[in-house]
């Protein structure tokens, strides 16, 4: 290995990988690219269901979110500064605790990231149809894959720009509802509509039957800030870079999603709930309300692209890295792990496609199955991520820092143990067969390749460290 290899680079070295994907994503890049993955309009499509939950203290549910999942994202970001690897939980719990413990990390969080793009594109085709109805949903879900597939496959320039471009789109209609939201306020446009502090807390509600539904919902609202980590490999930054990209993501859509629900409730001008003809578009009703009809279509169709093109498009490319990742270890099909002349895994970019456009198909209108599928998956992932940074930093670095690696991971395993024990029965169900198929698969590819999974030849570098250096993790 060269002296003048990048840092980044000789970091993937040690580890015994050579550096295949293109590294042009800086830290501004990855806090991007989170963002866009969490959608900052995603409170638009569900506040209606969140308002009638939480009593109308929807900016309460979110900052109840932010504040359960900080601990998973201090998680995520030690051990991706100990391991600066595409794979994720895959990587992180393989070599913090054991490789098997590994494999159904990443194999749980797999049935989150092969399943996330196929809930966008149902959702986006479903509001596309509420805008023009006499076209047929699985038509837009169709367009929306291709759309997709072609950024992906164009490689990570293209990821990025579109990334720049639909956070921007973003950015500028929350602006913009805040200003009619505003306007409306300030020229008593909706009758009793007023901006006071019961949204956020009003004690005469707040109970803990409440905060627990709130926080069942607020967690799984920030589903999204770790897919930074699986661009590990593309992040031209320090081994720091992809943790704090994830906290500063998952800060920075807290405060939007605050936000603009504290106005949304505003103008619901204390509503007690949405009925269930208004529920579904509570939040573009608010719009019409305040500034027209013209406007709620502008948002819906804002809130479609987000959903159907730029998250999707950043869920389709978290979801290709992690396979890349696994079949590179050896744990899934080799040709996963095949890298084109844009250094972007082709092979696991069209099976993300392929599989995404026969699952549309298949659950057109079922928005709820995929949703209770996608939870299980994320949240057994991220119980097993906790748990590694206990194990790695106080049983395998001896660590005296208790507060990071045994506070920290002690409180986000309670709190992701709880959403998951009050999970859906058919997504515990669902998780559970998932599991199973996953054991299958464990046992084929332990059987050929060993229990302990190392890089085919191929992906491997001319120079590794011994049995893959591990950086400093004090």
């Amino acid at each position: 290995m060269s002296n003048d290899a990048p840092e980044t680079q000789q970091q993937l070295e040690s580890f015994g990988y050579k550096q295949e994907l293109k590294r042009s994503m800086s830290t501004l890049d990855l806090v991007v690219y989170g963002l866009v993955f969490m959608v900052p309009i995603a409170p638009w499509a569900i506040f209606g269901v969140v308002y009638n939950a939480a009593s109308g203290m929807v900016p309460l549910v979110y900052l109840v979110g932010v504040v359960a999942m900080i601990f998973t994202a201090l998680a995520y970001a030690q051990m991706s500064k100990a391991f600066p690897i595409a794979g994720s939980v895959f990587s992180y719990v393989g070599r913090g605790i054991h490789p098997t413990v590994g494999f159904f990390a990443g194999w749980a969080i797999l049935l989150d990231y092969l399943l996330v793009p196929t809930l966008l594109y149902v959702f986006a085709a479903s509001s596309m149809a509420g805008i023009f109805p006499d076209v047929p949903q699985w038509i837009w879900a169709v367009a929306f894959v291709i759309v997709n597939t072609a950024i992906n496959v164009a490689g990570i320039g293209s990821i990025k720009l579109a990334n720049r471009v639909m956070l921007v789109v973003q950015l500028a209609f929350i602006v913009i509802f805040v200003a009619i939201a505003m306007i409306a306020l300030g020229a008593g446009t909706v009758p009793g509509a007023e901006f006071t502090m019961a949204p956020l807390w009003d004690a005469g509600k707040v109970d803990p039957a409440l905060i627990a539904t709130a926080l069942s919902i607020a967690v799984l609202s920030f589903l999204g800030f770790d897919g930074i980590s699986t661009m590990a490999e593309e992040s031209t930054g320090t081994r720091t870079s992809g943790g704090r990209a994830m906290i500063i993501a998952l800060l920075v859509v807290a405060v939007l999603f605050i936000v603009q629900t504290w106005f949304a409730s505003a103008l619901a001008a204390g509503t007690v709930s949405f009925s269930d003809d208004d529920v579904n578009n509570a939040f573009f009703l608010l719009v019409a309300q305040a500034a027209g009809s013209g406007w709620a279509t502008a948002f819906l169709a804002v809130n479609v692209i987000a959903v159907g093109i730029a998250n999707a498009v950043a869920a389709q490319a978290a979801t290709s890295r992690l396979l890349y990742s696994m079949s590179r270890d050896r744990r899934l099909p080799a040709f996963l792990s095949k890298v084109n002349a844009r250094q972007v895994p082709l092979a696991a970019i069209l099976l993300v496609s392929g599989i995404s456009l026969v699952l549309v198909l298949f659950f057109v209108g079922q928005i709820a199955v995929i949703s209770s599928l996608v939870n299980f998956g994320a949240l057994l992932g991220f119980l097993l991520l906790h748990v590694s940074v206990a194990v790695y930093y106080l049983g395998k670095k001896r660590s005296k820092n208790y507060l990071l690696h045994l506070v920290v991971p002690a409180i986000g395993f309670v709190i992701i143990g709880y959403v998951l024990l009050n999970a859906d029965v058919a997504a515990k169900i669902g998780g559970i067969v998932w599991l199973v198929i996953g054991g299958v698969v464990y046992l084929f590819f332990a059987r050929k390749y060993g229990v302990s999974p190392a890089p085919a030849p191929e992906h491997a570098a001319s120079v590794a460290g011994e049995g893959g250096a591990e950086v400093d993790a004090r």
